[in-house]
């Protein structure tokens, strides 16, 4: 009797709405949910995902239906990537009936490494996130955002310096706006190629002989750190625009020295 009743509860969201303003962005945010990302190998990797989705909402509609967001995701079942986002993105907006909409997800991301001598194996995590959006044309738009440590060595201090430098963990945050797929770990290798060294989970004595000695041959200013990232990243055809940040936690001051470089390539 109850299943019968039902069918016939009003939905209350569907209803028209008289005071004639539209909606720019609603839906759920800072839902976790767990998911798998697939990585440059081609392997799919667990984490868990913190996601907000929004649709547009015309001024004659009420409300959207939130819990639709929630079935898309349960409905998604193959790894996350470029394709895979855009599907959903795509998904949502036909099913919420909209015109436009977007998807933020953030997540952890593990690359094993390499001891640079020992050659022993660890992980380094990686904080990721997504934007994606489809706007009322139709146009999509997705912008892939990871953030690497890496070491930075201060040019200043070796040079002013009988013996030593002072040195930094930093993070390096890129921001690319993709033209086609891109992997986590190529941004995320732009990032330590640039700096004074990368950064590894697990070191041995040999290991970390050649990584204090690799950073003091060459140190980088944060300027630096930015200005040659954004000189790989303008070479790539795969973007259309790019945000390049770094942050350097100074070790001989109470605060950060900080860089950042924007550029759309489509204004030339």
């Amino acid at each position: 009797m109850l299943a019968d009743e039902s069918i016939w509860l009003p939905d209350v969201q569907a209803l028209a709405d008289s005071r004639a303003m539209a909606i720019d962005c609603v839906g759920i945010k800072g839902l976790k949910y767990p998911i798998t990302v697939r990585g440059l190998d081609g392997r799919a990797q667990p984490s868990v995902a913190e996601f907000d989705m929004y649709v547009a909402l015309p001024p004659e509609v009420k409300g959207t239906h939130m819990s639709r967001f929630i079935e898309l995701l349960e409905a998604t079942t193959e790894a996350f990537d470029y394709s895979t986002v855009r599907r959903l993105l795509r998904d949502m907006v036909d099913r919420l009936g909209a015109t436009e909409g977007e998807i933020e997800i953030r997540f952890p991301y593990f690359i094993r490494k390499l001891a640079p001598v020992s050659g022993v194996a660890s992980s380094l995590d990686h904080l990721v996130k997504i934007h994606a959006r489809i706007d009322p044309v139709g146009g999509f738009r997705l912008n892939l955002q990871v953030t690497a440590a890496v070491t930075s060595l201060c040019p200043c201090s070796k040079q002013i310096s009988k013996y030593g430098a002072h040195n930094q963990r930093s993070h390096i945050t890129i921001g690319a706006d993709l033209l086609e797929p891109m992997a986590i770990e190529e941004l995320v290798s732009i990032a330590e190629r640039a700096a004074s060294c990368e950064i590894y989970g697990l070191l041995k004595r040999a290991d970390e002989k050649f990584v204090t000695e690799r950073a003091y041959e060459n140190p980088k200013f944060v300027e630096d750190l930015v200005r040659d990232i954004a000189v790989s990243l303008n070479a790539e055809s795969r973007l259309q625009g790019f945000t390049v940040q770094a942050e350097n936690f100074e070790s001989i001051h109470n605060h950060s020295a900080y860089a950042r470089i924007s550029r759309d390539k489509t204004d030339g």
